[in-house]
C-alpha cells in the first residue's frame, strides 16, 4: 500500500508578519499617491519662505520659530487633511470591514496607518530642515536634529488625535473633508501667532496654548535645547493632554463601517 502524502503544516501568521504585511500594503498605497504626498510638502515650504521674507518677521518669533511653524503646518496638513480623508474613504469603500475578517488584530490595522503617516511627516520635516538651512540659515548639530525629529513624532500624536476624533465622530467622507478643512485653518492660524503679540497679549496667550501653539513651542524648544524652559515643558504637557483627549474621543466613537 502506498502511504498517503501528509498534508502540509499550516502555521498561523505571527503578529510581526501581520504588521509587516499591513505596513507594506499601506506604504505601497502611499507611494503610489506620490504626487499628493509631494504636494503636502509645498505649503510648509511656502510658509517658511513667506515668514523669512515678511516685514515683521522678528515679531513672529525669529528663524527658529519660523521653522517650527512650518513644521507645525506640515504635520497638521498630513494628519488632519490627509489621514482623515484616507480613513474616511477606505471605511466607506469597505476596506476596513474586509481587513477585520483577516487574522490581523484591529489595533494593528490602525497602527499601520498611523505609522505611514508619521513616516510622511518625517520626510516632510527633512525637506523643511534642508530648506531652512538655505532660506533661514538655520543649521543644527546632529543631536539637535535627532531631538527635533523625535519631537515631530511626538507632536504628530496631537494632530493625528484630532484627525482620529474627526473620523470617529463623523461618518460621511464629504463631511469629514469639509470639517477637516474648517478645523485645520484655525489650528494653524493660532499656531502662527503663538509667539507674537501683534494682536495683543490675550490673543497670544490663547494662541500659545492652542494645539498648534503648543506644538510650535515644543518644536522650537527642541531646535534650541539650551533655551528649553518651563514654557517648553508646559507645552509638552499640553500636547500630551491634547493627544489623550482627542485620541480618546476618536477611539471611543470610531466605527469600522458606515452602516
Amino acid at each position: 500500500m502506498s502511504s498517503q502524502p501528509s498534508a502540509p503544516s499550516i502555521h498561523p501568521p505571527t503578529l510581526s508578519g501581520i504588521l509587516r504585511a499591513l505596513l507594506g500594503a499601506d506604504l505601497t498605497v502611499q507611494l503610489r499617491n506620490g504626487r499628493a504626498m509631494v504636494l503636502t510638502f509645498f505649503p510648509p515650504l511656502a510658509v517658511l519662505y513667506g515668514l523669512s521674507t515678511a516685514k515683521r518677521r522678528a515679531q513672529l518669533g525669529g528663524p527658529i520659530v519660523n521653522v517650527a511653524l512650518a513644521l507645525t503646518l506640515g504635520i497638521a496638513l498630513i494628519a488632519i487633511l490627509g489621514y482623515t480623508a484616507s480613513v474616511a474613504r477606505d471605511r466607506e469603500l469597505g476596506v476596513f470591514q474586509r481587513l477585520r475578517v483577516t487574522p490581523a488584530p484591529t489595533w494593528t490595522i490602525m497602527v499601520s496607518r498611523l505609522a505611514v503617516q508619521i513616516l510622511s511627516m518625517l520626510a516632510m520635516s527633512v525637506v523643511v530642515f534642508v530648506a531652512a538651512a538655505v532660506v533661514e540659515n538655520v543649521r543644527l548639530d546632529p543631536a539637535t536634529y535627532l531631538l527635533a525629529l523625535a519631537m515631530v513624532i511626538f507632536s504628530s500624536a496631537v494632530f493625528l488625535g484630532v484627525g482620529q476624533a474627526l473620523v470617529g465622530l463623523i461618518k460621511s467622507v464629504d463631511t469629514v473633508n469639509a470639517v477637516g478643512r474648517l478645523s485645520f485653518l484655525p489650528l494653524v492660524a493660532l499656531g502662527l501667532f503663538a509667539h507674537s503679540t501683534i494682536f495683543g497679549t490675550t490673543f497670544e496667550t490663547i494662541a500659545r496654548w492652542s494645539p498648534g501653539g503648543a506644538v510650535a513651542t515644543l518644536l522650537s524648544g527642541a531646535m534650541q535645547p539650551a533655551a528649553w524652559s518651563a514654557d517648553t515643558w508646559w507645552a509638552f504637557l499640553a500636547s500630551v493632554l491634547y493627544a489623550i483627549v482627542f485620541a480618546g474621543i476618536g477611539i471611543r466613537w470610531f466605527q469600522w463601517s458606515t452602516r
